[in-house]
């Protein structure tokens, strides 16, 4: 597969603010990669770079072979979180608005062959003539959207689009992001703090943190393999467990001499991580007292004192547990995650 954008060694500063700290990215051709990262990452710094609207201090930005370092991109389209519709203009003339620009170079024809196509595509030619004044919060991020498809460009960027909606809307919107995406084959960079954006869209996330790229890779590799505690708090619900254990007879053991799991690594002292899901309350050995019951409709998470700490459990709901219990527990060895001790568990 060809690469459509290539970023090497992207550095950013503001005064003495590191946005970006050597960034290495490539995006393939028709691939939908999603940076996810907190707030301050880097990430609207990344995309805004990429369109040319930031001039980096060292680095460069290709695009199809061609090196649009400090060049407004003109074949990438961004589409920001707060909509920027122009609010007296209607839904069409925004739409038509970036295919009159002198660089277009369109006929009326042809800006109205695009625009149609745009609003049949985004379902939004029945607003057209309403002022987009008079749009919902949904029906103006579908304008903003069609603004960005009618350039047809090379790349789309789309800057935490969906964050201002609320949650019903922004999955109904997920999914028809992801279907037009597919359709139109752009290949796009999304950003996003949102891990169930993350996971359900990317092809491939790239995961940012303090201005760097600390791990790239499929959803499945950056949930079930994380390079590092860091990044393994960044995906999951309820978030990943992580505790200190040493290795002692075979068995990973805890700071108050509680065996919970196998060893199958040669590191004598490490940071363990294992997900909610994958801690079981049938048949352990390990004692535990659970404090908190969580209801989440088809499952249940429980917050237990484990081993001297306190661990997240995924459960059935048809398991029947209530603060006080005693259970067993034991953990899944073949998905616990195990980094020499090198590493600290970031506070918050």
């Amino acid at each position: 597969m060809s690469s459509t954008l290539n970023i090497r060694g992207l550095s950013v500063s503001y005064g003495t603010h590191e946005a970006l700290k050597n960034v290495n990215l490539s995006l393939q051709s028709g691939e939908l990669l999603v940076v996810l990262g907190p707030t301050g990452a880097g990430k609207t710094t990344l995309l805004r770079t990429i369109a040319g609207l930031v001039v980096p201090d060292a680095g460069s930005v290709t695009i199809e072979g061609a090196d649009t370092t400090h060049l407004p991109a003109k074949d990438v389209a961004m589409v920001f979180q707060n909509f920027s519709l122009y609010p007296n203009r209607s839904v069409r003339q925004n739409l038509e608005f970036p295919l009159r620009s002198p660089t277009a170079r369109l006929t009326q024809e042809q800006i109205i062959d695009r625009v149609e196509w745009a609003a049949e595509l985004l379902r939004i030619r029945h607003l057209l003539n309403r002022p987009s004044t008079q749009l919902s919060g949904g029906e103006m991020q579908r304008v903003a959207i069609g603004r960005a498809i009618v350039r047809r460009p090379r790349v789309f960027l789309f800057d935490e689009p969906l964050t201002n909606l609320d949650a019903k809307l922004r999955e109904v919107l997920r999914v028809e992001l992801i279907k037009l995406q597919k359709e139109l084959d752009v290949s796009t960079i999304y950003v996003t703090h949102d891990q169930a954006e993350a996971l359900s869209m990317a092809d491939r996330i790239a995961v940012l943190a303090d201005g760097r790229i600390t791990q790239t890779g499929s959803p499945s590799d950056i949930y079930e393999r994380p390079d590092t505690p860091e990044v393994a708090r960044q995906l999951g619900y309820p978030q990943i467990n992580l505790m200190d254990a040493t290795q002692d007879d075979g068995f990973w053991v805890s700071a108050t001499g509680d065996r919970f799991a196998p060893a199958q690594s040669d590191a004598k002292t490490a940071r363990l991580g294992i997900r909610p899901e994958n801690i079981s309350t049938q048949g352990g050995e390990t004692s535990g007292t659970v404090r908190v019951v969580e209801e989440i409709g088809p499952a249940r998470i429980l917050l237990v004192d484990i081993a001297g700490t306190h661990l997240h459990i995924l459960t059935d709901r048809t398991e029947n547990h209530a603060p006080g219990d005693t259970i067993l527990t034991s953990f899944d060895s073949d998905h616990l995650l195990v980094w020499p001790n090198t590493h600290t568990i970031p506070q918050g």
